[in-house]
């Protein structure tokens, strides 16, 4: 499956329409590059072509507000890129929608922590100070090839054209944000490229 990440102008979800990838996220959380506010994405969600899932993307927020943004915004999963511990999850796992945990894996333990904490699947992004994701740089996949991870999970962190096929040997399941962006907005060309390298390798691996 492939998820493309830091959908947030009209324009955006036209692209999204044009090439159908499984996933599209929204950066939900306030102060990042790419946040959306909860009406500009209940107005964007409206345009989006029925057959795309959507992606809430939240760090540390309140469960109350999350719940709201779900409801007016139709989320078919919650991701969840902050400090969120356990109790948190719990509760808010109660709204019934799907859960990711966002790990900077720096380590194995990292990841096998995350585990712990009871999210329907993870999403393996680089690690960069004060950054949710998006900042085009690659985590490191060698840590993640190597761990014996058992839960589903998400690529992420510097996926581009260059190196999709090679995130796709990794896993089967990729998030790109910056690889398909030109001067901080989406490029269709780019989001085109991504997503005809995407259905070669599926295709390739039946």
């Amino acid at each position: 499956m492939i998820k493309l990440c830091g959908v947030r102008r009209y324009e955006d979800i036209e692209y999204m329409n044009e090439v159908l990838p499984d996933y599209i996220g929204m950066i939900l959380a306030e102060g990042f590059r790419r946040t959306v506010d909860i009406s500009t994405a209940e107005k964007l969600s409206e345009r989006l072509d029925g057959r795309i899932k959507r992606v809430g993307v939240f760090v540390d927020t309140p469960p109350e507000q999350v719940e709201e943004c779900a409801k007016r915004i139709g989320l078919d999963v919650i991701q969840l890129h902050g400090s969120e511990d356990s109790s948190y999850i719990n509760e808010v796992k109660k709204l019934g929608i799907p859960l990711w945990e966002a790990v900077k894996g720096r380590c194995a333990e990292d990841i096998y922590a995350a585990e712990k904490l009871g999210c329907d699947g993870l999403l393996l992004d680089s690690f960069v100070p004060g950054q949710i994701g998006g900042t085009g740089i690659a985590s490191d996949w060698s840590v993640i090839s190597s761990a014996k991870i058992s839960s589903p999970f998400f690529l992420a962190g510097g996926i581009n054209a260059d190196n999709l096929s090679e995130a796709l040997k990794i896993s089967r399941n990729v998030d790109i944000s910056s690889g398909i962006e030109s001067d901080g907005v989406k490029d269709i060309e780019k989001i085109r490229r991504i997503m005809k390298i995407y259905k070669e390798n599926q295709h390739e691996q039946g």
